[in-house]
């Protein structure tokens, strides 16, 4: 049978594609942001700010340490780079935000979810570790 991909899985393919230009060696993650209408209005990567160094390139003390030695997830303090979805939102027009869905390769860390709060992000999607689709609505 041919069924149709539906919107929520057809955005997080787009954002493993997006994850491809990520410039952090030890994790890549992509964002895509989308108006009511189903309408890419944002996408972001994890990486240095647009035209600084960045983890691929050396600068980064958090991507020169190995798998074992990473600080625990939430430790971003020696990491340069920006998360997607600071990238995502920071890109695209403030009157697209409001109402908008942002759909990442994986959960949301606490200081993004705080910024898709106060950028008015209504809904957020994304795969669990054991491919699970999960979605939070941040407000009605």
């Amino acid at each position: 049978m041919n069924e149709r991909l539906g919107w929520d899985e057809y955005f997080l393919q787009i954002a493993d594609s997006v994850s491809l230009r990520a410039d952090c060696t030890p994790s890549k993650v992509g964002a895509v942001l989308v108006d009511g209408n189903h309408r890419v209005v944002g996408t972001g990567y994890n990486g240095a700010p647009p035209g600084a160094p960045g983890c691929l390139s050396g600068a980064c003390p958090r991507g020169k340490l190995s798998y074992d030695e990473l600080p625990p997830e939430s430790d971003y303090g020696n990491c340069i780079a920006h998360h997607a979805e600071f990238n995502a939102v920071v890109f695209a027009l403030p009157e697209e935000r409001s109402g908008s869905t942002i759909y990442v390769t994986r959960k949301p860390c606490v200081q993004c979810k705080q910024l898709l709060l106060a950028e008015h992000v209504s809904r957020v999607v994304w795969f669990s570790s054991d491919n699970v689709l999960c979605t939070e609505t941040l407000f009605e």
